[in-house]
């Protein structure tokens, strides 16, 4: 973890209720959460929000969209940008960042962010930081946000990349990291992974800064994506892109108020992983096609479209997870499937299944997660180089007992939400080299329409070049 995870809140610091700014005070407490309790903020600040929406009703004042959008925009505004707002505030205080209070430089950094990315005022950006300062930090600490923020009000952003990035001719990837706000570690992987020079790889770390789509998932048998548009208001979403299963909410908005969403024939997946699923599903197969099993289900928005395409064909699918709650949400995405499932609590790795039971195996295994910054912004700052190796073996495993549980004849389907190459190609050519009897197929055929998908056989998808998340994907017929 970085400086600011190393401390904890000290004891007695103030959490009084807020009196000026909810909004603000919401923001802050939304950030506190990330730190203290490793929370991800896209869980934590709905909460949040109807909180606020609740307290404002009863208080009689309103707490409204633009509140909602105002403390969204400074959560992952801030998330997102830590790196170079860390490198700023560095610049305007007297201490190592490790020495200030972690509570201290969450405001700092609210207030940063306002200051630097947004078209608040500088004068209204300071005094409302100050402001939130002195209620959740006390008048002491607000003097000192007072201060730094002055100093950070000095120049735009511009002119504080010029003054704390190093030169890109110098060092290229320290360069990056500060302009783009990502461990310079993430950014020598995503550039390995990438390949090419400077264009694309600053293509893509803007892409993880950007604020992502919400994307809906048709589930086959219950609805189709026509049906879901229908439902919403016109102008409000568009097609997918590239998933025939795809609606993108144009206006943002709570999911969860999506009619098809609340009733379970509709639920939010990124277009990567509807694409995931769906080129698994499409890869013929000669003879039987009766069984599927996603062996890493949870939380369940694969095995839903995996479900439903299998209920189309009269196949049956089984859903595996290994952990109980996880193996709980699978089971609420499947129900109304058109057809039959299962929903196994089990260990992927230690198969309760015979070999070569099933036509068709997915795993999208657990990973850094790399390829999803841009919805999990503080998962950058969490994840550390040696993360990648602990996940290795666990990888190799998945996919190795996957290929067991195909049958000769079927496909098997490797996924994972990074793109960092010791978690992807490394990981399907060391199984490819010990595991006799696989073809590694070319997955690009089964992708129609995209483009850029490289020279294959395996496909890598980019938030810069795809609008989605950096999903990979291997696709392997077991031959004997």
């Amino acid at each position: 973890m970085n400086g600011r995870h190393q401390q904890r809140r000290p004891q007695g610091t103030p959490h009084r209720r807020p009196q000026r700014d909810p909004v603000r005070v919401l923001a802050f407490e939304a950030l506190r959460a990330v730190d203290e309790r490793d929370a991800y903020a896209n869980l934590v600040l709905p909460g949040l929000l109807r909180t606020a929406e609740r307290e404002a009703a009863d208080e009689g004042r309103s707490f409204d969209r633009r509140d909602a959008a105002l403390a969204t925009e400074l959560v992952y505004g801030t998330l997102r940008n830590q790196g170079t707002y860390d490198a700023v505030i560095a610049a305007c205080v007297d201490r190592p960042l490790r020495e200030v209070d972690p509570p201290v430089l969450d405001v700092l950094s609210l207030g940063a962010h306002q200051l630097l990315a947004t078209r608040i005022p500088p004068h209204a950006a300071v005094s409302a930081t100050v402001d939130l300062a002195r209620v959740v930090l006390g008048e002491g600490r607000a003097r000192f946000v007072n201060a730094v923020l002055r100093k950070v009000a000095a120049h735009d952003l511009d002119g504080w990349l010029e003054r704390v990035a190093p030169r890109y001719e110098d060092d290229a990837e320290g360069h990056l990291a500060v302009v783009h706000s990502h461990p310079r570690w993430i950014v020598s992987a995503l550039w390995d992974a990438l390949g090419g020079g400077r264009t694309g790889v600053e293509e893509l770390l803007a892409a993880d800064n950007a604020r992502p789509e919400v994307t809906l998932v048709a589930r086959p048998g219950r609805a189709t994506a026509a049906d879901v548009a229908a439902s919403l208001p016109d102008g409000s979403t568009e097609p997918g892109r590239w998933s025939p299963y795809a609606v993108r909410l144009t206006e943002g908005g709570d999911p969860a108020a999506v009619p098809a969403v609340a009733e379970g024939r509709a639920g939010v997946q990124d277009e990567g992983s509807q694409l995931v699923a769906a080129a698994l599903a499409a890869v013929p197969v000669e003879g039987r096609d009766e069984r599927w099993l996603d062996g890493c289900a949870g939380p369940g928005g694969k095995a839903a479209l995996l479900a439903g395409l299998a209920a189309g064909r009269g196949a049956r699918l089984v859903a595996v997870e290994k952990q109980p709650h996880r193996a709980r949400l699978v089971g609420r995405a499947l129900a109304g499937n058109p057809g039959p499932y299962q929903v196994l609590v089990a260990d992927g790795t230690r198969p309760v299944w015979a070999p070569g039971s099933f036509d068709r195996v997915l795993v999208d295994v657990p990973c850094t997660g790399l390829g999803a910054l841009r919805r999990r912004p503080e998962a950058r700052w969490r994840r550390r180089a040696e993360d990648v190796r602990g996940f290795g073996p666990l990888q190799r495993g998945l996919l190795t007992e996957a290929v067991a549980a195909t049958r000769t004849g079927g496909v098997v389907g490797y996924a994972t939400c990074s793109p960092h190459l010791a978690e992807t190609r490394e990981v399907v050519d060391d199984v490819l080299a010990r595991v006799p009897g696989l073809e590694l197929l070319d997955a690009r055929p089964f992708l129609p329409g995209v483009p850029d998908l490289g020279p294959g056989p395996t496909v890598q998808l980019w938030p810069h070049l795809h609008g989605t998340d950096a999903m990979f994907l291997a696709l392997l017929r077991r031959t004997s």
